[in-house]
């Protein structure tokens, strides 16, 4: 794979992650499925999430960091071609069973 088309994750021990290697496309829909309790979320949101919201948050001016809370860096050895990151919670945000991810997070009027 193409390492600017990849994202790698190196040494992932976020939470109940043991030591994860992994190379995901980017650019593409993943899905990341398993048995409760095998590390789904801790890698999605705690991982890949958190770090690139800590990234986007350092790009900011220390003027707009300021009203931030600080991110903590998840427990991991090294992530690569990771862009900023938005997440959508399991939880059922509307009533509407029309609603998209690009409703519910408004980035459809934008687009």
């Amino acid at each position: 794979m193409d390492e600017s088309k990849e994202i790698r994750i190196r040494g992932a021990r976020t939470h109940n992650l043991k030591n994860v290697n992994l190379d995901l496309p980017r650019d593409r829909l993943i899905v990341i499925t398993g048995l409760s309790g095998s590390g789904k979320s801790s890698l999605a949101f705690d991982t890949l999430y958190a770090e690139g919201q800590r990234r986007y948050v350092e790009s900011l001016s220390a003027y707009a960091r300021q009203f931030l809370q600080r991110i903590e860096k998840p427990d991991v050895d090294l992530i690569e071609g990771l862009s900023p990151a938005i997440s959508i919670e399991q939880k059922a945000t509307s009533h509407n069973p029309r609603s998209t991810v690009g409703t519910v997070t408004e980035i459809h009027d934008y687009l």
